[in-house]
């Protein structure tokens, strides 16, 4: 490498921006006592890579660093102060407001690289980044967008990713649909105290060249002439040919794994790192350019100054109110009320599985910006359960689409498409499926609006197939309302009817924040007995349904409340029908209450009633041991304690850890109309 190539101003900037990364890495272990309150890593001898690729960035390109990439965010234009200020979790940390650690950011500035939440969790950040490009691309098929024209892609990561399940998944997606990302590992060999030969059994581009089409660039990270050089010559062909890289750069670590692990407790290859430190490497580099040492040592004493300078500024800084804790969990939705017709004059009666497909149809006909991706929801099939049937042949392929077998994926893509303004509405086949989008789901879609402090809300729709229907055994027939009503940051609708389901489709779609929508098998056809009032009239096209708000859909006799002989009961799903089939043997006697949403929930229509009533019956599928209705029957009887006559009662599924296959051990293991009115009947009794 010829490092004339580079003009003397690059290297002569370069070197700025590597000292100043030396230094505060400097301030940081001289004043550890402070700094180390908060755990953090820095870039030190990871300077040279990181600083080539920041310069070259423009401010329509995305990049997600990792954790140990400060220099990069030094060189898109980030100030030491800045850094410093989430070192310490301040009130005016620009990325979290002190809520993350140093160097997870998250940046929406005009005239830098856009970054979305970035969270710790090791590689985590490869399948949200990797859905900015599928974003991206997307856009640019649509010719929705000319921001984006040659928009590129960056996702820095460690070497220790490299092993992480979901960063295969973020990989396999890239190489099969031809994402222009670039995704950067910073190999220094060392996966906390675990060297790269205990826990890889290949060199990291071996495992890349099993995806195919993924190029790969090899560089010394440590020189950074010969990174910048081969950085300038991917990037262009990245952004001309729009097509996935991975640039494999070796690196030294010359600091502690991260403040809370530091490398005297294990390291015994610090001499042969040292040895590789970037930075004498450019100071020889610019000597030779003509650059001579007394420049240098004005520069380097400039930064020392302002370094200390804003080190001091932000350990003075202010701490954020107890007040924050509470901002930004959700962006503020539009939606607050019933709008548009519900029974339109002559319209049919719709079964729910059509009125979800309807309501997405009528969504991509008005927003460009809208597409539907999972397994089996393409043209071939329209979904196991038929539910996306003539989307793909309406729509074309490249908006109604078949994901490979990753759940993980499905979820965490989301993230991307929509910080690029895509409205992604993705499917998980059963909820039985959805443990493997687990951590996308809790780590980066429900965190993204609190810890990037409103700038990244995602809003997205995730349906999931729900509920035991036609002996679908352990695998097929799950509820997990409990797992996620626990994910804070999410909202969770379950419709119990095909006008609710088309109404709280379209509220979600406007919705802001990402939000699940529970859909009960055995409910999308009204072919279980008692569920023919699943099937209702279609509302008309411009009927929405707010998220949040509950619905009294039987009420008592106003003679029978005023003698006490009521229950309300409580519940959603199918659950609404084994109370309807139950309430027949108690006429006058029932209200019931389909809560239509599960967070935000109703609990100003809850306690109303319960106060009304005095008894208080809940319905679940789940099992009934720690339940998300449990839960709600401690805060009813938290909130309505003195005006109860009876303790809440809970129905639920039987205890055990799976629904077997069998059709009769299936319906024992569920509840019933009989369990129900015996619960209601000695509620009465009470």
């Amino acid at each position: 490498m010829h490092f004339q190539s580079i003009s003397k101003k690059i290297l002569k900037k370069a070197y700025e921006l590597m000292y100043t990364s030396k230094s505060m890495t400097d301030i940081y272990e001289k004043n550890k006592e402070k700094t180390s309150k908060y755990v953090h890593a820095t870039s030190r001898g990871h300077e040279a890579i990181q600083i080539a690729l920041g310069i070259q960035l423009r401010a329509q390109d995305w990049v997600s660093p990792y954790y140990r990439d400060d220099a990069l965010l030094l060189s898109i234009g980030m100030e030491p102060y800045e850094l410093m200020l989430q070192l310490m979790a301040k009130k005016d940390d620009p990325f979290s407001g002190g809520r993350s650690y140093y160097s997870h950011p998250s940046l929406k500035r005009e005239n830098m690289p856009k970054i979305i939440h970035q969270s710790s969790a090791t590689g985590m950040q490869a399948i949200p980044t990797t859905g900015i490009a599928m974003g991206i691309q997307y856009l640019d098929n649509q010719n929705i967008s000319k921001k984006i024209k040659d928009s590129i892609v960056v996702c820095s990561m460690g070497d220790g990713s490299i092993t992480e399940g979901e960063v295969s998944e973020a990989f396999h997606m890239a190489a099969l649909k031809q994402y222009p990302i670039l995704f950067l590992i910073q190999d220094n060999g060392w996966d906390i105290s675990a060297s790269g030969n205990e826990i890889r059994s290949n060199e990291i581009i071996d495992y890349i060249k099993g995806y195919g089409s993924i190029e790969i660039v090899k560089v010394d990270g440590s020189d950074f002439v010969q990174s910048y050089i081969k950085l300038e010559k991917t990037i262009k062909v990245l952004r001309e040919e729009r097509r996935p890289f991975l640039v494999h750069a070796k690196v030294p670590l010359l600091n502690h794994h991260t403040s809370g692990v530091r490398m005297e407790w294990y390291r015994d290859d610090l001499d042969k790192h040292q040895k590789r430190d970037p930075l004498p490497i450019l100071l020889t580099q610019l000597n030779k350019n003509g650059i001579d040492n007394l420049e240098i040592k004005k520069i380097e004493s400039n930064i020392i100054k302002n370094v200390d300078f804003d080190y001091n500024k932000a350990k003075k800084s202010k701490d954020p109110e107890p007040k924050e804790l509470f901002e930004n969990i959700f962006q503020d939705t539009e939606i607050k009320n019933e709008v548009g017709v519900r029974v339109p004059k002559e319209a049919q009666p719709t079964i729910m599985v059509d009125a979800a497909m309807l309501a997405i149809k009528e969504l991509m006909e008005d927003h460009p910006e809208c597409l539907f991706y999972g397994q089996d929801v393409g043209k071939r099939l329209g979904g196991v359960f038929r539910e996306a049937a003539t989307l793909a042949e309406k729509f074309g392929d490249n908006r109604v689409f078949n994901t490979p077998i990753q759940e993980a994926y499905i979820i965490g893509s989301t993230v991307g498409m929509s910080a690029v303004g895509c409205k992604p509405i993705v499917e998980i086949q059963f909820a039985d499926y959805i443990w493997p989008g687990l951590n996308q789901l809790f780590t980066e879609v429900s965190r993204s609006c609190y810890l990037s402090r409103g700038k990244w809300p995602i809003s997205c729709i995730i349906r999931v197939p729900i509920g035991a229907y036609g002996s679908g055994g352990p695998y097929h027939s799950s509820s997990v309302e409990s797992v996620l009503t626990n994910i804070h940051g999410i909202k969770i609708v379950y419709p119990s009817n095909s006008a609710d389901m088309k109404g709280l489709i379209k509220a979600a779609y406007h919705d802001p924040n990402p939000v699940i929508i529970l859909e009960h098998k055995g409910l999308y056809w009204s072919k279980v007995k008692g569920t023919e009032s699943a099937k209702s009239i279609e509302p008309a096209k411009d009927y929405i349904l707010p998220l949040g708000k509950g619905k009294i859909i039987l009420k008592a006799d106003n003679n029978k409340i005023e003698n006490g002989e009521t229950v309300v009961v409580i519940t959603y799903g199918m659950g609404i029908y084994w109370a309807k089939m139950a309430a027949e043997k108690y006429p006058g006697q029932i209200e019931i209450i389909d809560l239509r949403t599960l967070f935000p929930i109703d609990t100003e229509l809850i306690y109303t009633s319960v106060k009304t009533h005095n008894k208080c019956l809940l319905i679940t599928e789940e099992p009934r041991n720690n339940s998300f209705a449990l839960a709600l029957s401690g805060k009813i009887q938290s909130h309505c304690f003195e005006f109860l006559d009876a303790p809440v009662r809970v129905v639920g599924s039987e205890n055990v850890p799976a629904i077997p296959l069998n059709s009769r051990l299936e319906q024992t293991y569920l509840p019933n109309e009989k369990k129900v009115s015996e619960s209601i009947k000695s509620l009465l009794m009470y």
